[in-house]
């Protein structure tokens, strides 16, 4: 018997709802949610690799895209920081005055050139656009976060 392909899930949460989410990935029995992204074949480490490379892509290089642990409830469940979430809305509508032509697909073609994943640059570039669509949608007001869930 092989072992589960791990992947990571990105949702926006409150702090409540992330750590009964993350309970369910823990234990392996969490349905899909159509409110979140799953990413098959990558860990946290990747998704911060991304955070680092939207931020370059929006001018925004050097700021912290490092995940934090959210509860000692669940090592697995990581916070996305406030800086990663405003590089990744603005990646959607970003327009440079270089003319690198579409932020998303560059961003996306870099991640899969610079790590070793498991799918091609268009399959990134789904996972990249999916992915801050899920920026936009977070709603300080609401105490919603962006989280990442890092199984294996």
């Amino acid at each position: 018997m092989s072992a589960p392909s791990p992947f990571a899930e990105v949702f926006v949460s409150t702090h409540t709802q992330a750590l009964a989410r993350a309970a369910q990935l823990d234990g392996g029995d969490a349905p899909d949610d159509a409110g979140s992204l799953r990413i098959p074949g990558v860990s946290d480490y990747e998704i911060e690799q991304l955070g680092s490379l939207v931020g370059a892509a929006v001018h925004a290089p050097g700021a912290d895209y490092e995940l934090t642990m959210v509860d000692v409830a669940s090592d697995s469940l990581l916070a996305v920081p406030g800086t990663m979430v405003r590089a990744l809305a603005e990646l959607l509508a970003y327009e440079s005055d270089e003319g690198e032509g579409n932020a998303v697909e560059s961003v996306a073609a870099a991640w899969v050139d610079q790590e070793d994943l498991p799918f091609d640059a268009r399959e990134a570039y789904e996972y990249v656009e999916q992915l801050a669509k899920l920026a936009t949608d977070v709603d300080d007001s609401d105490q919603q976060e962006l989280f990442v869930w890092a199984g294996s």
